[in-house]
């Protein structure tokens, strides 16, 4: 009996889960009533590529938020609608001027930042109107609801590919914390029990390449098939 490919063993989680435990907790946005927050301490996280820094808001609760270049330890951060465009403020995007340099961009307002969020990344606004559009660190322009929260700056974190990885096993260890899988085998080079193209004595397919999309999961790899033309009559 064949196995399960990667791919449906890695929807199960199982070991292929990131481990909670070694995270530093969810970073998202406060709810709208706090309008302060002081910088704690800057912490190292393995989940994320940037440094995550340790907040404590007016009311004396603890939350963590993703750090900017030139964000230091003792810093008071805005939080609301403001004049001021320091680094580290979270403002909704109508507040914020064009050309300023942002991250950690809401897609929806409330849902706690999901756009730019890797690090040394930023994005910049374009203009404001009945949308605020955005320039994002790919080059695509999109736009967002005038009232989606936003960071001002660029994330921190961002030399961490110049130095070179130099050996396979600093490389595994780097995909294993954020739960990547690493490395990618080929179809191809499996064997007959592991993947649909697998066996042979030679590393090619054997067959087509493409599947049907009604297939069942443990046949459909490769590429899909085409959805058909529908021509009007």
């Amino acid at each position: 009996m064949g196995k399960r490919t990667i791919t449906r063993r890695r929807g199960r989680g199982s070991v292929y889960q990131t481990p909670s435990h070694r995270h530093k907790g969810a970073i998202t946005f406060p709810p709208h009533d706090r309008k302060k927050a002081v910088v704690e301490e800057l912490l190292h996280d393995p989940g994320h590529s940037a440094p995550v820094a340790r907040v404590r808001y007016e009311d004396g609760s603890v939350g963590n938020l993703l750090a900017c270049e030139g964000m230091y330890v003792n810093q008071t951060l805005n939080l609301g609608p403001t004049q001021n465009i320091s680094l580290g403020n979270v403002l909704p995007l109508r507040a914020i001027p064009e050309g300023t340099s942002i991250y950690n961009i809401e897609g929806s307002p409330g849902d706690g930042g999901k756009y730019v969020r890797a690090g040394g990344t930023g994005a910049t606004v374009v203009s404001h109107g009945a949308k605020t559009v955005i320039s994002l660190p790919s080059g695509e322009f999109r736009s967002f609801n005038n009232e989606c929260r936003a960071q001002v700056g660029v994330l921190a974190g961002g030399g961490r590919k110049d130095k070179p990885i130099l050996k396979a096993g600093k490389k595994r260890h780097m995909n294993r914390s954020h739960s990547r899988v690493w490395p990618i085998v080929r179809g191809v080079a499996m064997n007959a029990v592991n993947h649909p193209h697998g066996s042979g004595r030679k590393q090619r397919v054997g067959g087509p390449s493409t599947v049907s999309r009604h297939a069942p999961p443990g046949r459909k790899v490769g590429r899909l098939s085409p959805a058909k033309k529908k021509r009007r009559r």
